[in-house]
């Protein structure tokens, strides 16, 4: 992937599991040498592939080492870039292994459905089984045991997780240490849709029986209204409704509503499963056929199909009493129930208006292949 601006190759970066895993091998070898840590510190990330990191902070006390590593994520506009992650390692108990805790600006686990128990530090397992192979690596080298207690920090997590999805999924006090890879690939957006998947985890955990994906606030808060959904129901999907879908096709709830603006929905209308501006656009000549479909005459037709956007497309339909909603509605409908694709599930189409009011709905249906 490049910079469509520069041409230049887009640059990757490490996750905050990679980070913290590089902390917590610095933090441990230099508590047990008692000389100063390595720096840069090299650890093996989930593939496997070696790769070093600078320490940008470091503090010995009587019985702890805690080092830090500054997370850089490349080119991808994440909210943790930047951020210092710290790890505070201390001996622990002969034959305990290594063993995890949450200091200051990392969540915990308050919801079931996640992949940690209720109570559990917010860090992920692979990044879990990522620190104690580094630990057991180090303490083989060293010639130790290899238990350890290790703390991650984030200084200004807490402040930082209020941009993420966490409180949604029932993580508390501060944010994820999350990765899979170690690798942060730039525009992914592998943690938003991970958060998706989470929520609906936790849905299923807590015995709903009726989601709601959205593709903003405004919808969100109409669908919550219209239906008095807890907020455990409210699934932010933003623009990744094929990956909300595909993961219900796996995982069903009995009852699922897609809820959006009519330029988005448009574009599910017209197959896309992607609603993001930069990845799929709406096809006005096919959106101009539609309304000649429902009764446009050719000038209106015209009209549409020259139209600047979406919006001007509707607002020209309204403004000669063609509903032009209710079909998009309906052929979204469709292409949502081919991805869900699952008898288990009733599928549900909202289209709304800036206000949140509803525009046009496609009826609750079970989803199977797309047959309307």
């Amino acid at each position: 992937m490049s910079d469509a601006g520069s041409g230049r190759p887009l640059r990757r970066g490490w996750t905050t599991g990679a980070c913290a895993t590089a902390a917590a091998r610095a933090a441990f070898e230099a508590l047990t040498t008692g000389a100063p840590p390595p720096d840069p510190v090299e650890i093996a990330l989930p593939s496997g592939r070696r790769v070093a990191f600078a320490l940008a902070t470091f503090e010995r006390g009587e019985d702890f080492a805690r080092a830090g590593v500054v997370k850089d994520a490349g080119d991808d506009p994440d909210v943790t870039h930047g951020a210092l992650i710290c790890a505070r390692v201390a001996r622990g108990a002969p034959g305990a292994g290594v063993r995890f805790f949450a200091g200051a600006g990392v969540g915990a686990v308050t919801r079931p459905g996640l992949p940690l128990p209720v109570g559990e530090p917010a860090i992920n397992p692979v990044p879990r089984r990522t620190m104690t192979e580094t630990i057991i690596e180090a303490s083989a080298k060293l010639g130790v045991p290899g238990d350890a207690d290790i703390e991650i920090s984030i200084p200004g997590g807490e402040e930082l997780a209020k941009h993420t999805l966490n409180g949604r999924l029932g993580i508390v006090g501060g944010l994820s240490i999350l990765g899979t890879t170690g690798i942060v690939t730039p525009f992914s957006c592998a943690a938003w849709i991970d958060s998706i998947h989470r929520g609906v985890d936790v849905a299923r955990a807590s015995g709903l029986t009726h989601i709601a994906g959205t593709t903003g606030s405004t919808s969100e808060a109409a669908v919550k209204q219209l239906y008095d959904l807890p907020e455990t129901a409210l699934i932010e999907m933003g623009d990744f409704v094929g990956g909300l879908l595909k993961y219900l096709h796996k995982h069903p709830i009995a009852r699922v509503t897609i809820g959006g603006g009519f330029a988005k929905l448009t574009k599910l209308a017209q197959g896309r499963l992607d609603l993001h501006s930069g990845r799929s656009s709406v096809d006005l000549a096919h959106l101009a056929q539609t309304a000649r479909e429902v009764g446009a005459g050719q000038e209106i037709a015209a009209l549409i199909a020259n139209a600047n956007s979406a919006l001007e497309a509707l607002q020209i339909a309204q403004g000669a009493g063609i509903d032009l909603a209710a079909p998009i509605a309906h052929a979204a409908w469709r292409t949502a129930a081919r991805a869900l694709d699952t008898a288990e599930s009733e599928l549900e189409i909202i289209i709304f208006d800036r206000e949140g009011v509803p525009l046009a709905r496609a009826p609750s249906k079970k989803a199977i292949g797309g047959h309307n």
